[in-house]
């Protein structure tokens, strides 16, 4: 076990490969990338100005079966415990919505994908837009699909450590949309990135049977002192003379009494009496606040890697790269990346930290 991520040691530093290629041909080998975080030409918006550009189908429909053209490239090259999150806006069509996200999402469902969540992101600011009989759009839709209903890699305590949360957070993301001065008119927010690769993209893998590195954690006594549940849930613990191993077996029952914990179960499904003993101590003494135990805050201490511990990098992948934003974010936070655009556009600064390949 690793006492921390800084332990894991690597043969090479992050790199990222951009190649001159379509979204639906990458460049990459089967089962071999941990996240596709991407932004797609939305339909009917821009002309990029190149051939075999997604978003100037003559229907949506038509841009709906580009898109799952892509989508199967993408299974390709997923790890079986990868994710994918795809942001995806809407567009008008003689006057009215389409529901574009909603195409593609039960399109998707019906490939065999599964959708575990619909992300709102809410943007605060936002482009100007003429039209004066309709309000403003200040939302996209970022949608969380996985090709397997379960198993699939998810770090939602780096995810909390990182909002500064204890409660799984909610599924809307208010932010806003990053400024470009580039050409590109549609830039990638970093920040959508960097969440999407902290739930789903695991820091290290081992090279030789492809475990991930996972966060081991422990649960404590700490509670939420903001709610007054809690506070007074502390009180009468400390008036009532309770000890640890009375907050650990009111947690190993759980809200609904049930023992989950198996450290402290008997071998056979059920809590030892000792730990039933305590449990039922606890609740006396505490009443309906022995609830609050439950929902103690956890704390990280280690990371479980497999008995070779020879370390890769995990892989983001961005089809639609433009100017590259997953690549860069992937970098800052030690992924390797790779991405394909048919006519990128890179910074100086990118551009020197990245190998670019024309296909």
């Amino acid at each position: 076990m690793f006492k921390s991520l800084n332990d894991v040691v690597f043969d090479h530093g992050a790199k990222a490969d951009l190649y001159i290629a379509s979204a639906d041909s990458i460049p990459a080998s089967n089962n071999s990338v941990d996240l596709i975080v991407t932004s797609p030409p939305y339909w009917n918006k821009r002309d990029y100005g190149v051939a075999g550009q997604i978003g100037n189908e003559a229907t949506p429909e038509l841009y709906i079966e580009a898109m799952l053209k892509c989508l199967r490239e993408w299974r390709r090259v997923l790890k079986p415990a990868g994710s994918l999150f795809i942001n995806i806006g809407d567009s008008y069509y003689k006057k009215t919505l389409l529901n574009i996200p909603g195409m593609f999402e039960n399109a998707a469902k019906n490939e065999g994908w599964t959708c575990r969540n619909r992300i709102i992101w809410s943007k605060p600011t936002g482009m100007p837009e003429p039209a004066k009989d309709r309000l403003a759009n200040r939302y996209e839709y970022i949608i969380h699909l996985t090709p397997q209903s379960s198993n699939y890699y998810y770090d939602t305590r780096g995810y909390c450590d990182y909002l500064g949360v204890d409660a799984t957070p909610g599924d809307v993301w208010t932010f806003a949309p990053d400024r470009s001065m580039s050409s590109h008119l549609a830039p990638f927010p970093k920040e959508l990135v960097k969440r999407a690769i902290l739930l789903a993209c695991p820091y290290a893998i081992c090279s030789k049977c492809g475990t991930p590195v996972t966060r081991v954690e422990k649960r404590t006594a700490q509670l939420n002192l903001e709610r007054p549940q809690a506070k007074r849930a502390l009180a009468l613990a400390k008036e009532k003379g309770l000890t640890q191993a009375h907050i650990e077996a009111i947690q190993s029952f759980g809200i609904s009494d049930v023992g989950k914990a198996t450290r402290f179960q008997n071998g056979t499904g059920r809590n030892s009496d000792h730990v039933t003993k305590l449990a039922l101590e606890a609740k006396e003494a505490l009443g309906g606040y022995f609830r609050e135990f439950t929902f103690a805050k956890r704390t990280t201490v280690g990371w479980q890697g497999c008995e070779h511990e020879s370390m890769t990098r995990g892989v983001v992948l961005d089809p639609f790269a433009g100017t590259g934003t997953t690549l860069s974010v992937a970098l800052e936070m030690g992924r390797n990346a790779i991405g394909t655009d048919l006519k990128p556009i890179l910074n100086d600064s990118l551009r020197q930290r990245v190998t670019l390949y024309n296909q």
